[in-house]
């Protein structure tokens, strides 16, 4: 049994379908055939082929996380949860009808103790300068961490909040802006909440294209160096997305139809059923 994204199956097109990949890519593939030989198992062509089963659950839908009918899996819809209690802190709650709230999760401020292609700062520091004059309160949160050195001075419609329970800071807020990770999007999708991604690396890329297709939001790939470490994101477009997914009724709408569509699944609840009566065949 396996529980999956539909871009890790191997009869996918892999995390960068919308163009030809890079020649050459680092693939695992002849080390996992050397000991899949050692135990007289015949080799692979994919990975992927490693993590089905019997029973392969498929997280999300067709429409979001598309297949080729001859897969053989099943969708669940999003696997989303939230402790019972979860509440937004009340500093949150009460703030200002009058402007739109902006939930900021840039991901974790450092993945690793160095600068990397991955760190989220990129994506903190472009909010600050796009939209510390806009009219607009902007909720930051990091995930339980502190944030990182250089970004303690923060514009004066942000607030920093370390966490906030996801389904119900993206159910109080107007727009999501986070760093394009498969969790944030369905999060987003999930409570009918419009999104700007702006993902940090192919597979965030991958979802972030993915939610724009069904037109419940917008994204913006950053800008790297030639060595590709060194990420920027254009300020201006940034500034002008948000107001165009705040100012267009229709990104709510498909927020909404996808909402709808997702909750339809069953989720967790009919993952683990499935799983149980496989469990018992």
């Amino acid at each position: 049994m396996a529980v999956i994204q539909s871009d890790q199956h191997p009869e996918s097109a892999g995390f960068i379908w919308w163009k030809q990949p890079p020649a050459h890519l680092p693939t695992p593939v002849s080390v996992f055939n050397k000991i899949l030989a050692g135990y007289n198992l015949p080799p692979i062509r994919r990975t992927g082929e490693l993590i089905t089963g019997d029973l392969t659950l498929v997280i999300g839908t067709p429409e979001l996380d598309p297949l080729p009918q001859t897969a053989r899996v099943t969708y669940v819809g999003p696997l989303v949860w939230q402790k019972a209690d979860g509440q937004i802190p009340d500093r949150l709650n009460s703030l200002g009808k009058d402007k739109p709230v902006i939930w900021l999760y840039p991901g974790s401020p450092r993945y690793l103790a160095y600068e990397s292609p991955y760190d989220s700062a990129v994506v903190t520091r472009a909010c600050m300068a796009a939209l510390s004059s806009e009219d607009v309160q902007v909720v930051l949160s990091t995930g339980h961490m502190p944030l990182p050195d250089g970004i303690l001075a923060l514009p004066a419609n942000f607030i920093h909040e370390p966490f906030v329970p996801a389904l119900a800071m993206a159910k109080r807020c107007h727009l999501m802006i986070h760093h394009g990770g498969y969790g944030s999007c369905q999060t987003g999708l999930y409570s009918g909440t419009p999104q700007l991604i702006i993902p940090t690396m192919s597979e965030r890329e991958s979802n972030a294209r993915r939610v724009a297709a069904v037109g419940a939001g917008e994204f913006i790939v950053p800008v790297s160096d030639s060595r590709g470490m060194k990420k920027r994101v254009p300020i201006e477009e940034l500034r002008a997305k948000v107001r165009k997914v705040l100012g267009d009724p229709s990104y709510k709408a498909n927020a909404m139809r996808m909402s709808e569509k997702l909750q339809s699944y069953g989720g967790p609840a009919e993952a683990a059923r499935l799983i149980e009566e496989a469990s018992r065949k």
